[in-house]
């Protein structure tokens, strides 16, 4: 694509660089910023830095929050004795938006992946096990995505736990192997937490 202006140009690559904006949803984006008026591009500009530079990850749960513990780490109303684990931000979100859920959360921040490099070094698993005893939790509800990865992450969970009294529990697979939660819909995530199954369960089911 031949561009009349540098910035402009500029202006593409960068909005093309997020996931999901190929280059003609990119121009077509930064035709819009020109046609607005320049306090909502300013507005735009302030949002994303203000975001990069003051946001900050609850040290409990590793949720993103504008304080030191996240709005539902720091509910007195949220039930601390379960914890939902994760593997992103999203699917925390995905959660919450069915507003069926009122434990606690803890991201992992990834899944064991050996090929791309990551391992249980890689994510946020020891804050987990500090909680576990911290917090006198009663249960772990994993909810990985159904993958071959997230499959090998909650193994090794529930290895790492086997021996201490917390009660393991999956979610109910209402997505096919290979989807991700974050698209599924509030319903089917609603229906996969409340029909969870114990880990072993989870295992044969999954064989």
């Amino acid at each position: 694509m031949i561009y009349s202006s540098k910035l402009l140009e500029n202006a593409v690559n960068a909005f093309g660089a997020l996931p999901g904006i190929g280059k003609k949803s990119a121009l077509r984006l930064v035709l819009h910023l020109l046609k607005e008026d320049l306090n909502e591009s300013r507005l735009l500009a302030d949002a994303i830095t203000n975001l990069r530079e003051q946001i900050k990850f609850c040290q409990k749960c590793h949720h993103i929050t504008d304080e030191t513990l996240c709005s539902i780490c720091a509910n007195p109303a949220r039930n601390k004795k379960q914890i939902c684990v994760v593997e992103t931000i999203r699917e925390v979100l995905a959660f919450e938006n069915t507003q069926q859920y009122n434990g606690a959360y803890h991201v992992l921040g990834g899944v064991i992946s050996p090929i791309d490099g990551i391992g249980p070094d890689s994510l946020n698993i020891p804050d987990l096990l500090k909680r576990i005893g911290e917090d006198q939790v009663e249960e772990i509800i994993m909810a990985l995505n159904p993958t071959t990865e997230g499959d090998t992450t909650i193994f090794y969970l529930s290895k790492l736990l086997k021996d201490s009294p917390v009660k393991i529990t999956s979610i109910a697979r209402g997505v096919s192997f290979g989807g991700e939660l974050e698209y599924v819909d509030d319903l089917t995530l609603a229906r996969s937490l409340a029909t969870r199954l114990p880990y072993e369960s989870y295992l044969v089911q999954n064989k």
